[in-house]
Formats: structure tokens, C-alpha cells, sequence
């Protein structure tokens, strides 16, 4: 293979996302010099524009006050229509099936109080093995309020013994056998620790088969998939927007919930006045009366600073496209892999799976022994990703602002440190 960084800016000069790269802001060392920011997993930087955008709100409200609710182009009231389609076309959906509102977790509950309606006979709920710590206590938290143990109700699906990541197979051939019990499959699209993309379509319809709800966790897919969760009839799903989105650290949150579900007021949910009908919902009726969609599980009006910055990144992924993103996404990964198959090292093993299917824009590299000295020795020279217990490196090259020569330069520090062992 070549690795030249000659050959790393070529792969740029004919990148077509290139020019995304000086919408964003980059951290720097103290000569000025960009840090190797490979942490998209985690927190995405910030776009240019999400200053301009929230400082249009902070006007609107000291010119304005309370009439911001009603005046101007992107009105308080009905702000998160104007995020609606964006994200829509981000994760594959209609736009009356996605809303913006809350954090991941919240709306996971908020989402599980209508689509886990556990019965004596049908109360389990199945998830990776290894999900993250926020997914596990959610489960087990909502298994216990309905009054079933959780060491009982909540099963994880492991791999198989030596492997790391988890055979759709496996999870199909599970629900098939044992699926009579499961009222809720909830899964990461990606897993946090090895960066495995799960297969979500063939996964939904077994369990859909096996006669079970399906929900996901898309943190780590949102911004980073090609997702198509209409089409591929997932029940519900959540997101975080700080991470591959780019929206700010904490940032305002986003919910999925099918058609299927768009009119049906009698589907159980915990109400708020802002999923109320929007035409009656300044009359103050006794009564609820959920709009239609996803925004019908609004609780309370709009953080609209943080969706001002959801709205400023969730703008460039529309003048980019998903399909777009996901192209460069699997260039830098297999660039990667390919560079990283350079590297004599006994302790480094790449534990996300090759297939390109399998992986979003994440390599996870286990390292054998001295993974905490080996990312801190990286850290010191300029590289900026993180560390997951008990021993991987997580590497992301955001397609929006990273290039290869970004790639490039971290591998470059790696093999250096490497070779000096």
C-alpha cells in the first residue's frame, strides 16, 4: 500500500466533501496548529454557523420577548417543524415521523412507556450484550417499574465465544427459537465499543416475526449510517445529536416513531401539553389530544438555543447527503484499515468487523497491554480521540470535516509510537 501522505492529499484533492471541512471550527495546539480531532464518536465539532444561528435567536428574544413565539421565519411555537424534514432525510423517515425534543434517554423512556407493554407471558426484553451503561439501566429500570425483575426480564445476546462482535445470525436464529416471550428487542444501530453496525433491517423484521416491538439506540448511527427506518419498519428509535451531528455538547435530542402509530390516540404514552394539537393547544382543553406523528410525544415547548444549534449543523448535512457522507465514510475507514495492516505491532488488533456493512465511521483498536499509556502517548502528540475500558482505542474520521490527511497523521503518530517500544 501506499503510505506516502503525498498519497493522503491526493485522496483529498479529489474528495468531494472536501470544502465541508471550512464550515467547522478545530481545536488547535499552542503554535495554531490543528489537533488530529478524531473523536466524532463523541463529540462533533462545531460548525461555523452555529454561533450565527444561535445569535439570531438570542436577538429575536431581546427585540422580541414573548411575541418570538409567533413573528419571524422559524417562530418558537412551531420551531421544531423547521428541523422536521432535514432530519427526516437524515435517518430515513417522513418527516411527520421524526421530532426533535428532550435527550436520548429520555425520549428512549418516553418511547418505551408506549412500545414496552409487558403481559405475564410476553415480558422480556432483549439487547446486545455490551450495550452502553445508559441502554442497560434504561431497560432494567423500565422491566422493574412494570414489576419484573430485571436479571430475569432483560437478556443480552452475546457473541460467540472468542468473537467480539455479534452474528445477525445469531440474533435472527434467537428470536426465531426463543422470540415468544420478547415484547421489546432494543439495540444500538452501533455498537459503542466495538463499532459494529448492526444490521437493523433483517434484525427488525425477526423480531417483528417472533411478534415483538423494535426500538434502537442510533447515538453512534445518526449522521453516520445510511439509515432507512421507515422503510425498514422500525417501530421506534432515538438519538443524540453531539456526536456524528455535530449539535453541541448535550445537545437537543431526536425520536422516531412509524407511521404505523401517527393516529392512534389510544397508544399509551405520557403526555404534555406540547404534543397537543398545535391548533387547540393555546385553548387549554382539559383533555389531551396528541397531534399527529412523532411530535404527538412533546412534552414541553422547545430548548430552542440548542436546536438553533442542532438547525446550523443539521443544514450542512443537507447540502452534503447522507449518501454522500456515507461514500467518504467507508473511504476513510477502509484507508484506514489499510494503512494500520502496515503497522508490525503485537499488541494492536482491529476488533471492528472489515465487512464495510458492518462498520460506520469508527475503528476500535484493542490494544493488548499499555492501552492507557499508548492513548495518552497519542494524546501528546496531537491526537484526539478516547479510550474505552478495559482496552480500546476508538478512532472516528468524520466525513464532514475529516480528510485522509487526517487519517494519515494519526497513523503516522501511531506507528511512530510503536516503533519506539
Amino acid at each position: 500500500m501506499n503510505t506516502s501522505r503525498d498519497r493522503a492529499r491526493e485522496l483529498d484533492a479529489r474528495d468531494p466533501l472536501r470544502a465541508f471541512r471550512q464550515q467547522f471550527l478545530f481545536p488547535a495546539d499552542e503554535t495554531g496548529e490543528p489537533l488530529i480531532y478524531l473523536c466524532g464518536n463523541s463529540l462533533g465539532l462545531e460548525p461555523r454557523r452555529t454561533r450565527e444561528i444561535v445569535d439570531e435567536e438570542l436577538d429575536r428574544w431581546a427585540r422580541l420577548g414573548v411575541e418570538g413565539h409567533f413573528e419571524g421565519a422559524a417562530p418558537w411555537f412551531s420551531y421544531h417543524e423547521v428541523l422536521a424534514e432535514p432530519v427526516a432525510r437524515i435517518v430515513g423517515a417522513t418527516a411527520d415521523e421524526v421530532v426533535v425534543m428532550n435527550s436520548l434517554t429520555t425520549n428512549l423512556h418516553l418511547l418505551m412507556v408506549s412500545f414496552y407493554r409487558p403481559t405475564p407471558q410476553r415480558h422480556r426484553i432483549a439487547i446486545e450484550a455490551g450495550a452502553f451503561p445508559s441502554d442497560r439501566y434504561a431497560v432494567a429500570s423500565q422491566a422493574r417499574f412494570h414489576g419484573y425483575d430485571p436479571d430475569e426480564a432483560v437478556v443480552e445476546l452475546a457473541p460467540r465465544d472468542g468473537e467480539v462482535t455479534l452474528r445477525t445470525e445469531d440474533v435472527c436464529d434467537w428470536l426465531e427459537r426463543h422470540g415468544e416471550d420478547v415484547a421489546l428487542l432494543l439495540f444500538g444501530g452501533v455498537n459503542y465499543y466495538s463499532g459494529q453496525a448492526h444490521d437493523m433491517e433483517r434484525i427488525t423484521a425477526a423480531a417483528h416475526e417472533a411478534g415483538g416491538t423494535v426500538g434502537f439506540d442510533l447515538a453512534h448511527a445518526a449522521g453516520n449510517l445510511r439509515l432507512r427506518l421507515h422503510d425498514w419498519d422500525v417501530d421506534f428509535a432515538a438519538w443524540c445529536t453531539y456526536k456524528y451531528l455535530n449539535s453541541g455538547p448535550g445537545g437537543v435530542g431526536g425520536a422516531f416513531v412509524h407511521e404505523r402509530f401517527a393516529d392512534d390516540p389510544e397508544l399509551p404514552r405520557f403526555a404534555g401539553w406540547w404534543g397537543n394539537a398545535p391548533d387547540t393547544r393555546f385553548e387549554m382543553p382539559e383533555r389531551f389530544a396528541a397531534q399527529r406523528g412523532a411530535a404527538g410525544w412533546q412534552l414541553s415547548n422547545a430548548p430552542i438555543l440548542a436546536m438553533a444549534a442542532h438547525r446550523a449543523a443539521v443544514e450542512i448535512f443537507d447540502r452534503a447527503g447522507m449518501d454522500a457522507v456515507r461514500e467518504k465514510s467507508l473511504a476513510l475507514t477502509e484507508y484506514l484499515l489499510g494503512l494500520l495492516d502496515e503497522i508490525d505491532s503485537d499488541r494492536l488488533e482491529v476488533i471492528t468487523p472489515s465487512d464495510p456493512a458492518a462498520r460506520g465511521s469508527q475503528l476500535s483498536i484493542r490494544v493488548a497491554h499499555g492501552g492507557r499509556e499508548l492513548f495518552a502517548a497519542l494524546r501528546d502528540d496531537g491526537v484526539i480521540g478516547d479510550f474505552r475500558e478495559p482496552d480500546v482505542i476508538r478512532i472516528a474520521a468524520a466525513p464532514l470535516y475529516n480528510g485522509f490527511e487526517d487519517v494519515w497523521r494519526f497513523w503516522n503518530v501511531l506507528r511512530e509510537n510503536e516503533l519506539r517500544r
